[in-house]
């Protein structure tokens, strides 16, 4: 659509521009790990094909990767409304201080 904005990241995505820096950050790691388990099931699929016993005894160490990779985007998300809550106050908190202006009535402390 005409007036998005977007961005390109390392990996090439686009994203939004308007989205909060720490939902974009999360997102990017989420996706991150998302990809990774791809490319681990992907492995997994060959290895349990081929019947190879060191295949298949490799696929143990593979699915616990693949496990740790769910709890930690499970983390991420989880802790997302709390990271968005420090952002907004943090964000607030900066308005807040930058919309004082001085009180030209009150005297100066020297």
């Amino acid at each position: 659509m005409k007036g998005d904005l977007s961005l390109s990241t390392n990996n090439g995505r686009e994203v939004d521009a308007t989205v909060p820096p720490t939902f974009l950050r999360s997102f990017l790691q989420v996706q991150d790990i998302l990809d990774q388990n791809s490319l681990l099931i992907n492995e997994i699929n060959h290895n349990h094909k081929s019947r190879n016993p060191d295949n298949l005894s490799r696929n143990v160490g593979l699915i616990r990767l693949l496990n740790k990779n769910v709890r930690r985007a499970v983390d991420i998300y989880a802790d997302l409304p709390t990271s968005m809550k420090r952002s907004v106050e943090t964000t607030s908190q900066g308005e807040s201080r930058s919309s004082e202006k001085p009180n030209p009535e009150r005297p100066l402390s020297g």
